[in-house]
């Protein structure tokens, strides 16, 4: 799914565009216990119940594709009858209405998800009804042949508010306050099937995570039968140990700043696209010829990537370069430039020592204090 497709879901979690039929969950204590579990047509629910359940399922499809919210297929074996893929269709087609089939759900949840303290399993049903897009782009809502259905569960944890007083508008007073468990946003969550290119896809989900190092790789394998990817620190450092070693005695400051541009390049031409823009195996090869490697560094190369990540593993480029800033970092200077200027920073020379070159403007602050050239 790519930004747009994920903005279309997200805009149904309001009073307007709300499309979901049944919620359901599960509360669950620090020693995997179900403590209590409930079924509800959702919007028979309070309005202000309605409004916050609304803000936990919106945060559970944000964040930045390729780090909180990641794309995931799945493979042949889990699509066969009685994987997991299987298992979620059934849930999906149940509507949330077969008892018997959440509780093998709730099971698979807890024996699989890795979190020592209470959390609530919430899982809802809804139907999209999916409206044409006219030729202008906007939607044409009493145009449509398509529904959507999926199923959408968020993992939230549950803690105790913080002590303190309050005031008490009944007797009009300053008094303690009562502790209560307070529902978090959400941890972690699925979207299933995923919505791409405006429609189901059953063979491929989206991921949901609040902290990127942490993917639940336990979770995703039991209980949804995909593989989860690098992290976005793995990819960061793995995309910098190919690269390094591919190079090097020549992994030189003029180089990867060539290889930044050059990738920085590869990402601009590609801004405007809606899909979060990957780099494989054949772009980064490309981009190192492009940046001057020798030939025996390109065979290298492919080597290097094969033992660090895998032939068939990719990067998101926004984990390997920042689009905003080039940065030169050593133990006591940092130096941060704009991504497209890298040409302000060169090498020199002089008397034997290598140094940084970087032109002063007239529009140079130190401290806050603007200061002259020279």
């Amino acid at each position: 799914m790519n930004k747009t497709e994920i903005a279309e879901i997200k805009k149904l979690f309001k009073n307007e565009k709300c499309c979901i039929s049944r919620i359901c969950g599960c509360y669950v204590d620090g020693n995997k216990n179900k403590v209590t579990s409930f079924k509800e047509a959702f919007l028979s629910m309070p309005d202000e119940e309605i409004f916050k359940y609304f803000t936990i399922f919106r945060a559970s499809l944000s964040g930045t594709i390729g780090k909180n919210l990641i794309n995931m297929e799945f493979p042949l074996e889990a699509e066969s009858e009685g994987g997991a893929q299987d298992f979620l269709l059934r849930i999906r087609d149940s509507h949330l209405e077969d008892d018997a089939l959440l509780e093998i759900f709730y099971n698979k949840v807890i024996d699989n998800y890795s979190y020592g303290e209470n959390y609530l399993i919430l899982l809802i049903d809804a139907a999209y009804d999916v409206p044409g897009k006219a030729s202008d782009g906007f939607d044409m809502d009493d145009s449509s042949d398509y529904v959507y259905e999926h199923i959408l569960c968020s993992i939230c944890p549950v803690k105790l508010s913080k002590e303190g007083l309050c005031y008490n508008s009944a007797t009009n007073s300053i008094q303690n306050r009562v502790r209560d468990w307070l529902v978090e946003a959400p941890e972690h969550a699925f979207l299933f099937p995923a919505f791409n290119e405006r429609n189901s896809d059953i063979h491929g989900l989206l991921f949901y995570t609040r902290n990127a190092e942490n993917l639940q790789p336990d979770f995703a394998e039991g209980l949804l039968g995909c593989a989860v990817p690098m992290t976005s620190k793995s990819q960061k450092e793995t995309f910098t140990e190919i690269i390094s070693e591919t190079l090097g005695d020549d992994c030189r400051f003029e180089t990867v700043k060539t290889i930044h541009e050059n990738l920085n390049n590869f990402v601009e031409e590609r801004k405007e696209l809606p899909d979060p823009v990957i780099l494989d195996k054949a772009d980064v090869k490309r981009a190192l010829e492009a940046s001057g490697a020798k030939s025996e560094q390109i065979e290298q190369f492919e080597a290097n990537y094969d033992e660090a990540a895998g032939s068939r593993a990719s990067f998101a480029a926004s984990n390997i370069i920042n689009p905003r800033a080039f940065e030169i970092k050593s133990p006591d200077v940092v130096i941060k430039v704009s991504s497209g200027r890298t040409d302000l920073v060169e090498t020199r020379e002089i008397d034997g020592r290598t140094f940084l070159l970087i032109e002063l403007t007239d529009n140079v602050e130190v401290n806050g204090i603007n200061v002259k050239p020279l």
